[in-house]
């Protein structure tokens, strides 16, 4: 019973180790070269931006009442 608090303390400490300052490069390193047709090079904040495909929205279709399962042709038993 006393790890719980330890624990909790713990996981609490290192919540907080997260960087708040702007991305930069490191030291030695440069960001990438300017996509075709730009000539301008993407910043750290377009770079970590996420493709659509890479991060689709969520379709939240609830349900309303419960409705028959429509029969799956693909859905076999194991062989």
């Amino acid at each position: 019973m006393r790890r719980i608090p330890i624990v909790i303390g713990a996981l609490l400490a290192l919540t907080a180790c997260g960087q708040q300052a702007a991305l930069t490069p490191a030291p030695g390193a440069t960001l990438p070269v300017a996509p075709y047709g730009s000539t301008i090079p993407p910043d750290s904040e377009e770079l970590l931006e996420l493709e659509p495909q890479a991060a689709p929205e969520r379709s939240v279709e609830l349900r309303r009442r419960s409705e028959e399962r429509e029969d799956d042709p693909f859905d076999l038993p194991p062989e």
